[in-house]
């Protein structure tokens, strides 16, 4: 199968949709298909072209191979994820850019686009129409129940029949990558926490995880658990606000690491006591599964899960971690110090989530049901077009 993959976001840059794109992919060739992923030049989430990159980017496109996958990286107007009028340049100046180069690419036998860049989807339509092969649409965060459920996918409905064509497919882990490892003493050295109980917020510091929660349970902390450490590593929109505010908090119980190298990244969650996942209270995300506490579940660390809806179900069915209250500080601080007193319960809850993943949301697992739904795809266009013809 020839698989066109439309991303905006690929590795080298980090977060959760060019670590899925990339591993999905990567899984793909080594089952023997030929996959080519059309994606921007990294610049997330700073808005700057990577150095090693700049040159290639004066041209244009930009051609390279990376574990099999061929990658073709196309321009666009970099901007910091900030402002709203930025991110809108920059989603529309890769979907028009990558329709341009899209069309100029060999035919596939299908078009794939994901989010949670949704103007991607256009660029990929535009593609799969050109080329006449069936598109998918890779929607993420967004469960086609939730619109039935409000009157929009009556039975007689477009919605509904378009429902219909609809396969779910849950989010995986790279458990080869996200596995337990034994380099937590360095790494707690180096930041002189070896005699502290450490509590890790790995990923994106953007405005949707409502830091200003950790800040306040890290300046209650500080007085009542001294030996609580708060690490947070990564960078985003909302890094610098969260870090001006715990200096001018006289926060000692914070480290501000930044941005590692994906491989690098199972070594600090391995060498955390329990790790931290949050979002702001609202419904708006009740139904997102943050791909860091599967990430988490997966080096069997304990979580501490400020987020209601599904990703708490998940949790709560593998019995992995300890949930509190989204924008409440004193539960935060109760279900670490609850971990805190409790070492052996925290062991026995990291070990039920990465039982829960292997069994459940390996990455390879994840591939193999999304090649079967390509596959499927394909076999039904194929049966349209005989129909048409005979």
């Amino acid at each position: 199968m020839k698989i066109l993959y439309i991303s905006q976001y690929f590795p080298p840059e980090m977060g959760a949709p060019s670590a899925r794109v990339s591993e999905l992919s990567r899984h793909w060739v080594q089952a023997g298909h030929k996959v080519t992923v059309l994606t921007g030049f990294p610049n997330h989430p700073d808005g700057v072209i990577r150095p090693d990159y700049r040159k290639q980017f004066r041209r244009g496109i930009w051609r390279e191979e990376i574990d099999g996958i061929n990658v073709v990286r196309t321009w666009l107007l970099p901007f910091p994820n900030r402002k709203p009028y930025e991110r809108m340049l920059n989603y529309s100046s890769f979907c028009a850019s990558a329709s341009l180069t899209g069309s100029f690419l060999n035919s596939p036998d299908v078009v794939i686009a994901t989010s949670p860049q949704l103007l991607v989807g256009l660029a990929g339509y535009w593609i799969a129409k050109l080329k006449r092969v069936p598109f998918v649409l890779e929607v993420r965060d967004l469960w086609p129940e939730s619109l039935a459920a409000v009157g929009m996918g009556g039975a007689d409905s477009k919605l509904h029949r378009a429902i219909d064509k609809m396969s779910v497919i849950q989010n995986g882990v790279e458990t080869a990558l996200f596995a337990q490892r034994r380099s937590g003493p360095e790494i707690r050295a180096a930041l002189s926490a070896k005699r502290k109980f450490m509590v890790s917020f790995i990923g994106t510091i953007g405005l949707a995880h409502g830091l200003d929660t950790l800040i306040l349970a890290a300046q209650r902390l500080q007085r009542e658990a001294p030996d609580v450490l708060f690490l947070l590593l990564g960078e985003g929109a909302d890094r610098e606000r969260i870090q001006q505010q715990a200096q001018s908090k006289n926060l000692d119980n914070i480290r501000f690491i930044p941005q590692q190298p994906r491989e690098r990244i199972p070594d600090y969650i391995c060498a955390s006591d329990a790790c931290l996942v949050l979002l702001r209270k609202s419904e708006v995300f009740e139904t997102v599964i943050p791909t860091k506490m599967l990430e988490f579940m997966s080096c069997a660390r304990p979580v501490i899960l400020g987020v209601e809806g599904q990703a708490r179900d998940i949790l709560e069915k593998a019995q992995a971690g300890v949930c509190c209250e989204p924008g409440n500080h004193d539960a935060l601080c109760r279900a670490i110090l609850l971990l805190k007193q409790n070492r052996e319960m925290g062991e026995a809850l990291g070990r039920n989530g990465r039982k829960y993943i292997l069994q459940n949301l390996s990455r390879q697992k994840t591939a193999a049901a999304y090649l079967l739904v390509l596959s499927n795809l394909l076999k039904r266009n194929v049966q349209i077009g005989s129909a048409l013809a005979a």
